[in-house]
């Protein structure tokens, strides 16, 4: 009996010691609602809609509060002036990547999207003058977009007009881009290699996006002792790196450093440049993890994107027909679309700026964290603490973009109907951490989706008035229902 006395009292101690510490640590950061031992403030969050939970708990605590995902605190920057302030104003300090724990089971803080410090800035900088050197926002990657918006057309022609789930095509078409830039080699729509690596990043991107997948970012003890989608989502993983290994060797058995045809080739030559150094970042592991974050953020942000894209102008077809009458009237019907065309096109400019607003495809982008101690707005935020910013907030800003929930190009259409920049704009998150692939993923959409409407006039098998454009889960990307399409050729 004295034994459990005993017990009883040393955990009663132990939870009173971590209520004061918590409570403590409470008074320095911004405000917030009052979290639970352990759980903190998880069940005042709702894992299916994370960002409307985060807007009504701004309404209550203000733009800049504090909330405890399990026993760590977060801040979350609610609204454009605190996200614009933390990550650009102050973009150093914010600049670390948060915790995320699946991508920490797998990646050992490598790569470019997940690491932080030193390697963070050199994979970043390496893959930016690499990108470049290959012709990101030049002509020789426009060359490629287009090549690969032929081939679409061409598998789009096949459809014979009749309904199509147009998901795995519109993955295939961005994932052959990266391809070519970090392996030089585009595949065949067919090909069985091709079609297992799409499946596999379609169903890490439903996986991540899951209620469970937040669940156990919060409570990463559930990743090693529970069953659930995040061991298929582990063993994608080391599919992926076995996929990419191969690859490395393979290029290496023809590398000519004299010569590189690739963002693969390139790294090789930087690691023999380094191997001396022993703190270099520049190695075959690390090779491995920068080429998969290079293919996970390229391919899966854009073909989602472009099924939205293709789902919303199916629901729409008056802003369809003014997109396809701008077509008509700068391109014609007889040369491929060039991104020189869109500075001639504000209506298309326009509708492609509101899908990706109205999409709201990255909620709360990935995780930051703080890099040092840093006073913020009267707050003293402590080195490590993790930092959610809310894009959603910055996208739906009523002030900005009058009636937010309803999706209309004319957000960004002056009064004259020519295109209209937005400083809310934040798509591709900003500041320090802004996707890397920016200007790749803008040719994109504007290549594809212009080369499609110039070839096809979209029908829906249903009703236009009861298609469904609300995300069926956006706890990391906001992932479209599923749809039928025809394209019927013109």
């Amino acid at each position: 009996m004295d034994a459990v006395v005993v017990l009883v009292l040393s955990l009663s101690c132990l939870l009173l010691f971590s209520l004061w510490r918590q409570s403590s640590e409470r008074r320095k950061l911004p405000p917030g609602p009052t979290p639970l031992p352990v759980i903190g403030n998880f069940f005042q969050i709702d894992a299916k809609n994370i960002s409307q939970s985060l807007t009504n708990l701004s309404k209550v605590y203000g733009p800049v509060f504090t909330l405890y995902l399990g026993r760590k605190p977060t801040v979350v920057l609610h609204g454009y002036e605190a996200v614009k302030e933390a990550l650009i104003d102050h973009g150093e300090e914010f600049s670390g990547r948060g915790s995320f724990p699946m991508a920490e089971r797998t990646n050992k803080g490598l790569g470019i999207v997940f690491s932080n410090g030193r390697i963070w800035k050199e994979m970043r900088r390496f893959s930016l003058m690499t990108l470049r050197n290959f012709g990101m926002g030049k002509r020789s990657i426009e060359d490629r977009v287009q090549e690969e918006a032929r081939c679409l057309v061409e598998e789009l022609r096949k459809t014979n007009g009749s309904p199509c789930d147009p998901t795995f095509i519109l993955g295939c078409a961005p994932c052959n881009v990266i391809c070519s830039i970090v392996f030089q080699n585009r595949f065949d729509y067919k090909d069985q290699e091709f079609l297992t690596f799409m499946n596999i990043l379609n169903e890490n991107v439903e996986i991540l996006s899951s209620p469970w997948m937040q669940i156990c970012n919060n409570f990463p003890a559930m990743i090693d002792y529970l069953p659930g989608s995040h061991r298929k989502l582990l063993k994608n993983f080391t599919f992926a790196k076995h996929y990419f290994l191969a690859k490395v060797i393979d290029h290496q058995k023809s590398l000519d450093i004299n010569n590189p045809q690739d963002f693969i080739d390139c790294f090789l030559i930087k690691m023999e440049q380094e191997k001396h150094n022993p703190k270099t970042a520049f190695t075959s592991e690390n090779l491995v993890f920068s080429a998969g974050d290079l293919f996970a953020a390229g391919t899966e942000t854009t073909s989602t994107t472009l099924r939205f894209s293709l789902l919303l102008l199916l629901k729409h077809p008056e802003v369809t027909a003014k997109v396809q009458e701008e077509i008509d009237r700068v391109i014609g019907r007889h040369r491929s679309p060039c991104m020189q065309d869109r500075s001639h096109m504000p209506y298309t400019d326009a509708v492609l700026h509101e899908i990706q607003r109205y999409i709201d495809l990255l909620p709360t982008s990935l995780p930051h964290t703080v890099t040092c101690d840093i006073k913020f707005r009267n707050y003293l935020i402590p080195k490590g603490t993790t930092v959610i910013a809310s894009l959603t907030s910055v996208l739906q800003d009523d002030k900005e973009f009058p009636n937010p929930e309803k999706f209309d190009p004319g957000h960004f259409l002056d009064e004259n109907g020519k295109f209209k920049k937005s400083d809310y704009f934040f798509p591709f998150s900003t500041g320090k951490r802004i996707c890397l692939g920016e200007g790749l993923a803008r040719m994109e959409l504007f290549l594809f989706l212009t080369t499609i409407l110039q070839n096809f006039n979209l029908k829906s098998p249903v009703d236009p008035k009861d298609l469904d454009t609300t995300a069926v889960a956006n706890g990391f990307v906001s992932v479209p229902p599923e749809f039928q399409i025809c394209f019927i050729p013109v």
